[in-house]
């Protein structure tokens, strides 16, 4: 391992944060930049080192005109030599020296640390959160204000290290070198201080908060742009590339608003920052030239309160950017901590215990969820599932169909009511251990835009090549995995899928979210819709591979072509929320009632939804979209 890397792993880059994220400034900073206060409060003194011998270079340059006022020009080498040795010995090695440690700090402990640390401890507590955090909000924006905190946070933690502690230093430096030479100019320099403070004060407040406007109009152009470009496909399906940039333009139109604003006040900032600036050198130069001409400074100490002078102004600039640069970043921050340290709505039980191999058995007790409404979702649901039984669930959309799968897999908790698999309520185990009992295969297939090896792997990350291939072989997905090519001239296992897998066609796409339930290989199973987006030949394979993976297995079917769950064990037909009936598939049809009109009423095995019945079209005409 390199030096750089060894004093870069100071700093943990990717230890977990402690607790939830804070909602106040202060204490999210320290939430976020907890474990790396050693290191920062080193960095800073290094820092303030450097700038403190800013002052130290002063005075030494005051001592050596004095001596040359002091001295013969013939005789003044060989009377000072020891003072110039010190001199040349300050400005070649230690000076130097100190900035190399104060750089070393700052750029290899601090800077490639402290966004990742942010980052990860903001990504992780992001993954935490419901769905419904994620379906109120673009996804794109949530990534945009995670990337954003964490790199101003940088740059906050960098710039109050690098410019700050060494501003401070310089400054407290400088007042006890003038008060040495002449009172007055350290008073001058005081009261020039706190005009400099209230400045600050003043345009602080304001750079913050139209900082914050423009990072949050920002995040929303992001947003919208990543929304579009992930629907592409609908946009060119449906001729709307104009309305999209319509859309798009609107919001770069509110984000170029908000940046005129931080504009002009960043300008008019400034702009009274240098006016202050310059106001700092004709104080102190003159007044030390006021005291020389009163005999009461040396030619040194006017070069020493001219360098003073003269360093403070032009570092003043500098860190009237720097703090603008700051409060803009913290603006940034406080938009971000907006959208990402909300509470987890769904949490797991203090004393949530990790649920061990299921053998399958599923109990709906009363359970009811309306999604907060007084109507819709489930109510009063009371259903055994024995382990190893196969259960079909069919009903219009609107049923309640999805919402009792997601209450099966903990994505909601219910509210009223209870969720037990093999006899634990799903509230009282980990929701990690409890979706390891769960394989899902939907018609809408998750796909990363990762290697085909990486997709199926992901169904058990520390599965062997081998696995993953006798997994996808089960799927009838080996023979056109070894067929596929990328763009980058990557073949079979090892091709990237592209975005949510738009490489692959509907069948492909399926074949490969089973061979990833196969390597699951978990006790329950739920399809929803699996099959119904697949042409027949390709139905077919998926088929024969469905029925491979329900061995042995509890499954629940989701599925508005009843002619894929026929031959299950048992039938679950919901309408508005309740059990309107359940038995086998034949029992139903000659029960004569929803379902019977259902079966009666399709062509092609679709379930024919209320708005048809209301246009009078024809049985078999209505195709409902899967939910």
């Amino acid at each position: 391992m390199s030096f750089a890397r060894r004093v870069a792993a100071l700093i943990d880059a990717f230890r977990p944060a402690e607790g939830p994220p804070p909602q106040t400034l202060a204490a999210f900073l320290r939430w976020a930049l907890h474990g790396a206060w050693p290191v920062l409060f080193l960095a800073a003194a290094l820092s303030a080192l450097a700038g403190g011998l800013e002052v130290v270079s002063a005075y030494i340059l005051g001592r050596v005109v004095d001596a040359a006022a002091a001295s013969d020009p013939a005789t003044y080498i060989a009377e000072n030599w020891l003072l110039l040795t010190a001199f040349a010995a300050f400005f070649v090695l230690v000076r130097p020296l100190s900035f190399g440690l104060f750089s070393l700090a700052n750029n290899v402990m601090v800077v490639p640390n402290i966004a990742p640390l942010a980052l990860s401890r903001l990504n992780r507590w992001t993954m935490g959160q419901s769905v419904t955090f994620f379906d109120n909000d673009f996804a794109g924006r949530i990534a945009q204000k995670q990337m954003q905190t964490a790199r101003a946070m940088a740059n906050v933690t960098s710039e109050v290290i690098n410019a700050v502690s060494f501003a401070l230093a310089s400054l407290l430096g400088s007042v006890i070198l003038l008060s040495a030479i002449d009172g007055r100019l350290a008073l001058v320099l005081a009261v020039w201080l706190f005009g400099y403070f209230a400045l600050i004060r003043f345009f602080v407040p304001r750079v913050r908060a139209r900082s914050k406007a423009r990072a949050g109009a920002r995040a929303m152009v992001s947003g919208q742009v990543v929304d579009t470009l992930t629907n592409i496909k609908t946009v060119k399906l449906f001729a709307h590339a104009d309305h999209e940039d319509r859309a798009a333009l609107d919001s770069m139109k509110i984000y170029r608003n908000r940046a005129i604003d931080f504009g002009s006040i960043s300008a008019l900032f400034r702009f009274a920052l240098m006016v202050t600036a310059g106001i700092l050198p004709v104080l102190l130069i003159g007044g030390a030239l006021w005291a020389w001409s009163l005999g009461q400074a040396t030619p040194g100490a006017i070069a020493a309160a001219g360098a003073v002078s003269i360093r403070i102004s032009q570092m003043t600039g500098w860190i009237s950017m720097t703090l603008m640069g700051i409060y803009a970043n913290i603006g940034e921050i406080e938009d971000g901590m907006r959208t990402l340290t909300p509470p987890h709505t769904l949490t797991d039980a203090p004393d949530a215990t990790e649920m061990p191999r299921a053998r399958g058995e599923i109990v709906f007790e009363d359970a009811g969820f309306a999604y907060g409404r007084r109507s819709g979702g489930i109510e009063r649901i009371n259903l055994h599932i024995a382990p190893g039984e196969k259960i079909g669930i069919v009903g219009a959309s609107g049923a309640g169909k999805s919402t009792l799968v997601a209450l099966l897999l903990r994505l909601y908790d219910v509210e009223a009511g209870r969720v037990l698999v093999d006899g634990y309520d799903l509230r009282e185990v980990t929701q990690e251990s409890l979706r390891r009992q769960i394989g899902m295969v939907t018609q809408e297939t998750a796909m990363f835009n990762r290697s085909a090896f990486d997709n199926i792997v992901y169904g058990r990350p520390d599965a062997s090549r081998e696995e993953v291939e006798d997994a996808a072989r089960a799927a009838e997905a080996h023979e056109f995995i070894l067929g596929l090519r990328d763009h980058m001239g990557r073949t079979g296992y090892e091709a990237h899928l592209g975005e949510r897998g738009v490489k692959l066609s509907g069948g492909q796409r399926q074949r490969i979210a089973l061979a990833r339930a196969f390597l699951k290989n978990a006790p329950i199973l739920v399809l929803d819709e699996a099959t119904s987006a697949l042409d027949s030949e390709i139905e077919a394979q998926v088929q024969a591979a469905l029925l491979r993976l329900m061995e042995g297995k509890t499954v629940l079917a989701i599925a508005h072509r009843l002619s894929t769950i026929a031959h299950m064990d048992r039938i679950i037909l919901l309408h508005e929320g309740r059990i309107a009936e359940e038995g086998g598939h034949e029992a139903l049809l000659e029960l004569g009632g929803l379902y019977a009109r259902y079966w009666n009423r399709q062509s092609g095995g679709f379930i024919r939804t209320d708005d048809d019945e209301t246009r009078g079209n024809s049985p078999g005409e209505g195709v409902e979209a899967a939910q």
